[in-house]
């Protein structure tokens, strides 16, 4: 008996029991097979003079079946019985004679080594064989995948006798319907306009949890006696990840803090620690907002990073080099490195190119610590982590993109995922994949997989594990929570304490903020904010939005908006954000693209499809080379007519969330090149030498996606910057003074470092609650002018949350069917007419006139607005008068609200959004709509619709004549002063 007992002789536990008929079967024919879908297995015959002979089986089960359906007959041992192979024949060779012969191997007993069919798999698109360490009974086919049989030796690796033919000689080469068409159609087909009508509850598969903590405190398991740490530490991340469960939550808190040794150290406490517990308790005190270097009495980052493997052994703790101690499987190895990030350290280079060696051929990665050119079968599980782990690192993004692509294409028609070929869909697969798949923008697949999880919630809030289980099961449930609250182990965040205990004062009521934002008398149709009567201000529409989702108190007018973006509505002078961020003309806005990105990864929709546009592409094609005025260019790094740290940061965000983490290195750089010493950074590109909060607090949550002590310590100096800027009352200083919006962004920054600014951030909290007013809405500062503003209400409803526009999520169940609407030209020209009249008193009125001509003109270019844009669009000759009141300054220009009277020498700045424009003596021409005055909202000033106010210069101070025509200039901004440019 040979000792070769694994791998391709795996024999039936039952001995002689007949696992598959041996005799010939019906074969499918050649072309039932295709690229995707069925599978071919070749037999080569060569040995007895014969040829390569194939197959095809057009829905395999097992790659026993799949010899018989392709044409094949088999014979096993007498010792093993048919499920081990020993002889193979097909009629169309020496009419059917199974070879090798009796005379040559009488089958009695399993072959020897040097001489038996052996076994060999190449997945889809894998280009080299792999040694099958499973049996042809439990082998699982993949769609499009290729087997072969080999008669003559090799050993239980498979290092010698592979195939001498390659895969590609013997696929199928005719094209098929693809297995992974986006599978939203089937999921969703039940959804109501407002969204999916199966979203699952979280709260209630929460409470079922908590139910099953065994003395309050702890999961046990069946198998074995005494806790069960790993089960109660994800426990303890799922309770943290719904929010609803905070007395259980700390008393598991409490349990592992106290059985951190227990855990940590299985071998005793003179051992190692153990990686996988290491991580998973890292990542509970960061989902808790813990320190995972001080938790149960252990620095639990340096017992991961202390304890790499530099090579195989040590009783099996290391499978090879690179590996965390003790890691049993690549889930622990992405926890390990998930968990450094979140912390901020860089992971040890080994660890993460260790994932090179677990990715298969298709892009997944293995179910098990596998060596390089060991069997290598994909697992959700294990690619789902490995997403979520790799993602926006460095020199990382090749591995991580192949994986997710992977992912995406194994979705089943249901959206769910399943443990492995042939088998049916899982929960703890699909939640796991769910996870992932909204990290990297795939919101439809998402959603579909989360549609899939929802329906194995039963009436008591568990999950069951599959469709054939009646009953719910913890690890399932564990997983489905995540998933169906949008979140994963990079994002959740949840402190216990904060919830039962809330800090001291005051804090804003978001239900009652929303209320006042989603006003049918604010929110145009529920779609949009107007700049000015019939113009959609696209900038401030997506601060609602992001506000909105924050709160999570009004996901049906967050979808109308979203909805609306994304199916390119247009507004009564028919524009489309894309008009807003120009994107595809000369003149696109970095910063306007950025935002429209992750407004669509916030909501977990596909930034890359997203308004009829690619948005991750375009922001790679608008990142600068060098400084260049015509194109709005400070510099290397800097994105086009991205002319504030707001718009930057926001470019950045968008593509680390998307996981171009390459295109993001130039911006990256940049963004950190402004940073002063002291570590604030400017409000303006190119930097005017100011500091400002805003623009500070942006920078910040941007660079906190970036992995590395580097970015680590840029946010730490910018953020106890932020810190010292508070005010005595609680505000923080902002363009309008003591600054509700400044305060909001400032809670936002202080939120990236909680554990040090706590009593900062509740004091800031009670500062804004102050400022609330009785229609819901919040005062732009607290002196001057009292009323709500829309502006300033997005921006405290968001920012009060704390939650960083990095990792704010808030899922609206896939992204719908786009309407493509016309568009205007890639470069939009116009010609337009002004007049104005400009009194020494509080009233301004002016009249343009626009008359838009599809010819180009010599005088005339389409310039970005304040927000990007390229302005008018063609759109029919219209007549806008306008006529509001406000306070004149020394030159006869009305003081804008927020803002202070400027020598006559500096242009005023307004406390808008997105990119200021630039321009100057000699730029390209605008011709806009203009409203001069003051309101704050009811009048739709320009302080209030998120427009950069535009400096007129000329005769008056106001227009410049070119030609027979009066236009009108816009110039750089140059006010100092720091403002809000989002």
């Amino acid at each position: 008996m040979s000792l070769l007992v694994t791998g391709a002789v795996a024999v039936a536990a039952g001995g002689t029991v007949l696992l598959a008929n041996p005799r010939a079967a019906v074969a499918d024919p050649i072309e039932d097979c295709t690229t995707t879908t069925g599978a071919i297995v070749a037999v080569d015959f060569g040995h007895w003079g014969g040829g390569v002979v194939r197959g095809c089986d057009a829905d395999p089960s097992t790659g026993m079946n799949l010899l018989h359906k392709a044409g094949f007959t088999t014979a096993g041992t007498e010792h093993d019985g048919p499920a081990f192979i020993c002889r193979l024949g097909t009629g169309s060779f020496n009419g059917g004679t199974q070879y090798p012969t009796p005379a040559e191997e009488p089958c009695t007993t399993t072959p020897q080594a040097t001489a038996y069919w052996s076994y060999w798999i190449a997945s889809p698109g894998q280009q080299i064989w792999s040694y099958s360490q499973f049996g042809a009974a439990t082998q699982k086919p993949k769609p499009g995948e290729v087997e072969a049989w080999v008669y003559g030796g090799t050993d239980v690796g498979g290092t010698s006798g592979a195939p001498s033919f390659t895969p590609d000689s013997v696929r199928a080469r005719n094209t098929g319907p693809s297995p992974s068409a986006s599978p939203s159609a089937s999921p969703t087909a039940t959804s109501s306009p407002t969204g999916p009508a199966r979203t699952g509850d979280p709260a209630a598969a929460a409470a079922w949890l908590a139910a099953r903590l065994v003395d309050g405190d702890h999961m046990e398991n069946w198998a074995f006696e005494g806790p069960d740490y790993p089960r109660t530490a994800q426990t303890a991340i799922a309770l943290a990840a719904a929010g609803t469960q905070d007395p259980a939550l700390r008393k598991v808190l409490a349990f592992l803090r106290a059985h951190t040794d227990a855990y940590l150290y299985p071998d005793g406490p003179a051992g190692k620690p153990d990686s996988g517990a290491a991580a998973l308790l890292a990542l509970v005190a960061e989902s808790t907002e813990g320190d995972p270097r001080s938790f149960g009495g252990r620095d639990l980052l340096a017992a991961l990073t202390d304890h790499v493997c530099a090579g195989p052994g040590e009783n099996g703790k290391c499978t090879a080099a690179g590996d965390f101690y003790g890691a049993s499987s690549p889930w622990a190895q992405a926890w390990a490195v998930v968990a450094l990030r979140r912390a901020g350290v860089t992971p040890p280079a080994s660890a993460l190119a260790r994932f090179a060696v677990l990715q298969c051929a298709d892009g997944g990665m293995a179910g098990s610590m596998i060596v390089a050119g060991g069997y290598c079968e994909s697992d959700p599980g294990s690619t789902s982590l490995a997403v979520l782990a790799l993602r926006g690192v460095a020199d990382q993004e090749s591995t991580a993109k192949k994986a997710a692509e992977q992912l995406a294409a194994s979705q089943q028609a249901d959206g769910s995922y399943a443990p492995y070929a042939g088998a049916p869909g899982d929960t703890g697969s699909t939640a796991h994949a769910a996870q992932a798949l909204l990290a990297v923008g795939q919101g439809a697949r998402q959603s579909a997989a989360k549609a899939w999880i929802a329906a194995r919630q039963g009436e008591d809030g568990g999950v069951r594990p599959d469709e054939a289980t009646p009953d719910a099961d913890p690890a399932a449930t564990e997983q489905a929570v995540l998933a169906l609250t949008g979140t994963d182990l990079g994002t959740v965040r949840h402190n216990p304490d904060g919830a039962t205990t809330p800090p001291a004062g005051r804090t804003p009521d978001p239900a009652r903020g929303s209320a006042y934002l989603t006003d049918r008398a604010r929110l145009i149709d529920g779609h949009y904010y107007e700049a000015f009567p019939a113009f959609a201000d696209f900038g401030l529409t997506i601060d609602g939005a992001f506000a909105l989702a924050a709160t999570g108190t009004d996901d049906t007018a967050l979808r109308g908006i979203v909805d609306f973006l994304d199916r390119q509505g247009k507004d009564a002078n028919d524009r489309t954000v894309n008009d807003w961020t120009a994107i595809g003309t000369e003149y696109a806005g970095g910063g306007s693209i950025g935002k429209e990105a992750l407004l669509a990864e916030v909501v977990g929709r596909d930034p890359r499809a997203f308004g009829g546009h690619d948005l991750i592409a375009a922001l790679a094609a608008v990142t600068c080379a060098k400084a260049d005025d015509s194109t709005g260019c400070a510099g290397a790094g800097n994105y086009t007519w991205a002319t504030s740290v707001f718009s930057q940061a926001l470019g950045i965000m968008a593509q680390l969330r998307a996981g171009d983490t390459a295109n993001a290195a130039a911006p990256i750089a940049y963004l950190t090149s402004l940073q002063h010493a002291d570590g604030s950074w400017p409000s303006l590109i190119p930097a005017t030498g100011d500091s400002d909060v805003d623009s500070t607090a942006m920078a910040v949550m941007a660079l906190a996606l970036v992995p590395g002590d580097e970015a680590a310590a840029a946010v730490d100096k910018g953020v106890a910057w932020i810190a010292g800027r508070q005010l005595a009352d609680g505000g923080f200083p902002g363009a309008a003074g003591d600054s509700t919006n400044s305060a909001a962004l400032a809670v936002q920054g202080m939120t990236l470092r909680r554990s040090a600014h706590g009593a900062g951030i509740a004091k800031a909290l009670d500062f804004l609650a102050g400022q609330q007013n009785d229609d819901g809405g919040f005062n732009v500062a607290s002196e001057g002018q009292r009323g709500s503003d829309v502006r300033a209400s997005t921006q405290v409803l968001g920012g009060a949350t704390g939650v960083s526009f990095g990792t704010l999520r808030r899922d609206l169940g896939g992204t719908p069917t786009p309407t493509p609407t016309a568009t205007g030209t890639a470069t939009p020209t116009a010609t337009a007419t002004a007049t104005a009249t400009v009194t020494p008193t509080a009233t301004a009125t002016a009249t343009v006139t626009q008359t838009a001509t599809p010819t180009p003109t010599a005088t005339q270019t389409a310039t970005p607005t304040g927000t990007g844009t390229p302005s008018p669009t063609a759109t029919p000759t219209a007549t806008a008068t306008q006529t509001t009141s406000g306070s004149p300054t020394a030159s006869g220009a009305p003081v804008l609200p927020g803002t202070s009277v400027r020598p006559a020498d500096v242009a005023p700045v307004a406390d808008g959004i997105d990119e200021p424009v630039r321009g100057g003596v000699g730029a390209p021409v605008v011709a806009i709509p203009v409203q001069v005055g003051s309101s704050a909202v009811r009048g739709g000033g320009l302080a209030s619709t998120g427009t950069e106010t535009l400096v007129l210069t000329g005769a008056a101070g106001l227009l410049t004549a070119l030609g027979a025509a009066a236009v009108l200039v816009a110039r750089r901004r140059t006010g100092t002063a720091p403002g809000r440019h989002r």
